[in-house]
């Protein structure tokens, strides 16, 4: 079973929009998928859920020791579980928790100098799991609200590249169709800038020594 954790350190970061997307473009697939809230303040991901009347299932769990509860509720035939998480400044502990279980970590980012700066501290995040992990969580940016043409795309992409952290192909563009699109439902998420950027994620990453051996 594979485990998406959305992770900012900042709301307005763009969690629940990808969360929300990203479980319907894995849904559209023919995977079984499970949403989890774990945002006690705003718990958008759920009540979207149910304002959209999606047709993939969407749990509230809210809570510290998410990492314990979670495996004991979710059943054997679910694929994939996709958590939407709360800024880490004001819940750290469920963040962390919600890691725990990750086998991937999403941090979705614009390509600006203040997410920048906060990228930090999501990487010291992934540092701490990633040590008492039996195996690690694969950590990877996803770009969102990215204009199209705009020069900091590439500019932050190297960048972030350079300190050693996975970009994911392909941005998600500025468009209304995201922006707007909480409460409404979903649709041909597969087939959109989510679906192809959760297939870049879930594609390993090739070792460059490996790929030029």
């Amino acid at each position: 079973m594979l485990v998406i954790v959305m992770v900012n350190l900042k709301g307005g970061s763009g969690k629940t929009t990808s969360a929300a997307w990203i479980l319907h473009a894995l849904h559209e697939s023919g995977l079984s998928v499970l949403g989890v809230d774990a945002d006690p303040e705003n718990e958008s991901l759920i009540g979207w859920s149910q304002l959209a009347e999606w047709d993939v299932p969407v749990i509230a769990m809210p809570v510290a020791n998410l990492h314990r509860q979670l495996p004991g509720v979710i059943a054997p035939s679910i694929d994939v579980v996709v958590i939407d998480t709360p800024p880490m400044t004001d819940s750290r502990r469920i963040v962390k928790s919600a890691a725990k279980l990750a086998t991937h970590i999403v941090c979705p980012m614009a390509p600006t100098g203040m997410e920048y700066d906060r990228l930090g501290a999501v990487r010291e995040l992934v540092t701490e799991i990633s040590d008492d992990a039996d195996v690690p969580p694969d950590f990877a940016v996803l770009f969102n609200r990215v204009i199209a043409n705009a020069a900091s795309t590439g500019v932050y992409r190297e960048i972030i590249q350079t300190d050693g952290v996975r970009v994911l192909n392909p941005p998600i563009p500025r468009k209304e169709v995201y922006a707007q699109s909480y409460p409404q439902p979903i649709e041909r998420a597969s087939t959109s800038a989510y679906g192809d950027a959760v297939n870049d994620l879930l594609t390993p990453a090739v070792d460059e020594s490996e790929a030029t051996a």
